[in-house]
């Protein structure tokens, strides 16, 4: 898969609004999507959200996670910020899946439709994290499990680790969206990540985008942080 064009997600992690907007126009030139998620929402709010994500494409990564009439009253309600991509999380079951997609298309039927996101198993989680929350047979088992019930019900791509790409692509060939995080350039630091990859190597197992956060916005030149990573997934 050494041909496929893989994008990059800078992901702007911050409770300030003026930081994100100095990183949003530093990795512009490099990353085609901005990623906004909780931290930011919860404290600057969604105007905020708003005013960034002007002119830029957005990827909104609320992971959503309710009873599927409150998931799909939520997408519904974030029609306004017009997110080129929306998460949710595929453990919410097939109602809920099934839910936040007729949502979503009813939400967005005159503009263009965000592609709709459902995580299987967070970066953070190893085989022994999720045993200790009753999931048996591995991460790998459990993002296979989940990948099935999502895309069956309406998702058009999955947020995996790229460890599971390759066995994705095996089960279910190029139609579903892959979307990456926990990727560390060689020599970063993992921090909090379990199941990582370089840039390059997400690309080759099969990524259409990569999450990239800390590795640039910890950086002392954020822009280089990000052309570099952009570098790697062209070279």
């Amino acid at each position: 898969m050494t041909d496929r064009q893989t994008g990059l997600i800078a992901a702007l992690d911050t409770r300030d609004p003026t930081q994100a907007e100095r990183w949003a126009h530093a990795v512009t030139p490099h990353a085609s999507v901005i990623k906004l998620g909780l931290e930011f929402a919860y404290a600057a709010g969604f105007g905020a959200v708003a005013r960034l994500a002007a002119g830029r494409a957005l990827f909104l990564d609320l992971k959503l996670h309710d009873i599927p009439n409150t998931v799909g009253a939520a997408v519904g309600s974030l029609a306004s910020l017009k997110p080129a991509m929306l998460t949710i999380h595929a453990s919410g079951g097939s109602a809920m899946v099934a839910a936040a997609s007729a949502a979503r298309n009813d939400a967005f039927a005159t503009t263009a439709r965000p592609l709709l996101l459902a995580v299987t198993v967070l970066t953070s989680l190893d085989d022994a994290a999720l045993a200790e929350t009753g999931v048996a047979g591995g991460a790998r088992a459990q993002v296979l499990r989940l990948a099935e019930l999502a895309l069956r019900n309406g998702a058009d791509g999955l947020v995996c680790s790229a460890r599971e790409l390759e066995a994705l692509r095996r089960e279910f060939g190029e139609s579903p969206v892959l979307v990456t995080p926990g990727i560390r350039p060689a020599g970063a630091a993992a921090g909090d990540q379990k199941r990582v990859m370089t840039p390059g190597e997400a690309r080759r197992a099969g990524a259409d985008w990569i999450v990239v956060g800390r590795p640039i916005t910890g950086a002392d030149d954020p822009a280089a942080a990000a052309a570099a990573i952009a570098a790697e997934l062209t070279s």
